[in-house]
């Protein structure tokens, strides 16, 4: 696979040599307790990196998504076991670790996914050595499956260094009393918390405050209920709300409504169109909601939405 283009890409946002690209500070956020800071708009790639690595004209597809995401400043990539082909895809497109730089030019964010504990580490290598890389950034358990015996597991690796933070995961508004008991057993020695939040399902909104509370950073995932909120907001005009925040699409008013949540640390959307990925990352170049703005352009989505 050609890498050129997406070197430069990466390049030109300060993950290979060259001069990074400032972005507004409070859009670089920070986990807190590592202190290790990465821009707000990530991405996931749940169904969408799930392709054929054979197959070319879906992996080109896949490279300018990327492009896009890189050239306007992402890093966060996350990804699971679970989603078929997805890692593979990301190993065979992504450049490698930047040399001597001491940061990774992407931000892995992957999982461990099984019920059997003696399989987890396997699992894990098996991941790092799809995404052709020596260590994750993040390692999560995926959907709380088994997560008392694969946090044992991410604690010894963390403490080896073969990952750098630790994690939980949930999604589709699953799991939330397990989570806070999970939060409450475990979120002394955590890293991170990822879930879904949305305007129109806000039920997480109590777990990612304790979260920060604990000093987590907090991912969100599905901002855009699987691409089920952008459909039924089609058609309908941008609101004002969001024309005076500079906002040009529903996808970036949605994201940037996330991003005026002082306990999100990253949001993950998910898309195959690079003109949806360019509408995304859009949300990393303009001014977030204050307290009344952000009430005002959640209404009008939910409104909107309905």
């Amino acid at each position: 696979m050609q890498r050129r283009s997406l070197l430069a890409a990466m390049t030109a946002v300060g993950l290979g040599a060259g001069p990074a690209r400032a972005l507004d500070d409070r859009l670089m956020r920070a986990f807190p307790k590592s202190g290790v800071r990465i821009p707000a708009v990530g991405m996931g790639t749940w169904l969408t990196f799930d392709v054929d690595v054979r197959d070319a004209a879906a992996m080109a597809q896949r490279r300018l998504v990327l492009e896009r995401f890189f050239g306007a400043g992402g890093a966060l990539i996350d990804a699971s076991p679970m989603y078929g082909q997805a890692e593979a895809v990301l190993g065979e497109l992504l450049p490698g670790p930047t040399a001597g730089a001491g940061e990774p030019r992407v931000f892995c964010a992957t999982k461990v996914w099984t019920p059997l504990t003696a399989y987890g580490p396997g699992q894990m290598r098996r991941s790092l050595a799809l995404w052709k890389l020596p260590r994750a950034d993040l390692m999560q358990v995926h959907n709380l499956l088994n997560w008392r015996d694969h946090l044992r597991t991410l604690r010894a690796w963390k403490e080896q260094g073969r990952v750098r933070l630790i994690g939980v995961t949930t999604s589709h508004g699953n799991k939330h009393d397990e989570m806070a008991a999970v939060l409450r057993a475990e979120g002394a020695q955590l890293d991170a918390l990822q879930i879904t939040c949305n305007p129109t399902d806000r039920r997480a909104e109590p777990l990612m405050r304790q979260a920060a509370d604990l000093g987590l950073g907090v991912i969100v995932n599905r901002p855009f209920d699987g691409g089920t909120l952008l459909r039924r907001l089609a058609g309908t005009p941008l609101a004002a709300s969001a024309r005076d925040l500079g906002c040009r699409s529903w996808a970036d008013a949605v994201l940037r409504w996330q991003l005026a949540d002082p306990s999100v640390t990253g949001v993950i959307p998910a898309t195959t169109d690079p003109g949806h990925m360019a509408e995304n990352m859009a949300a990393l170049r303009g001014p977030l909601p204050d307290r009344r703005q952000r009430d005002q352009l959640g209404a009008a989505i939910a409104v909107a939405a309905a």
